[in-house]
């Protein structure tokens, strides 16, 4: 499968770094998550799309490490990129800095579809999500 991938870029702001002018470790889930929207508008599959699709998507795994820590007004480049989308979502995230390219952080999380109105965990996804990643894909 080609790979569909997405970049946001970000300051670190001074309300997510700690008393040692890091950027706080449970920020890094922040930085996943803007990447993350920007990579699902790629396939037209953000968190209004999927409520509407009659699906919830939970984030049942989650795996983060940490390699450099980013520091008060650094420039990060956020990548999320989809390996994952037939029977789950998973996405990997790395985390740069955006003028050396020095890898700072990586990751990765998990989403399962679960029917939002009998709440039954869908082990196959719903045939929208492939859909539209099969569209994005020949993009």
């Amino acid at each position: 499968m080609d790979k569909l991938s997405a970049c946001v870029d970000i300051d670190v702001p001074f309300h997510d770094v700690d008393a040692m002018n890091f950027a706080w470790h449970g920020r890094y889930l922040k930085y996943f998550e803007l990447a993350r929207c920007r990579l699902l508008r790629l396939f037209d599959y953000d968190y209004p799309q999927m409520r509407e699709s009659g699906y919830l998507w939970p984030i049942v795994e989650c795996y983060v490490k940490y390699v450099r820590s980013a520091a008060y007004a650094q420039k990060l480049c956020v990548e999320a990129t989809l390996l994952e989308y037939e029977n789950r979502i998973k996405i990997a995230y790395l985390v740069r800095d955006a003028a050396t390219g020095e890898k700072m952080t990586k990751g990765y999380t998990v989403q399962v579809a679960v029917d939002a109105l009998s709440r039954e965990l869908q082990f196959v996804s719903p045939d929208i999500v492939l859909k539209n990643v099969g569209k994005a894909l020949t993009r």
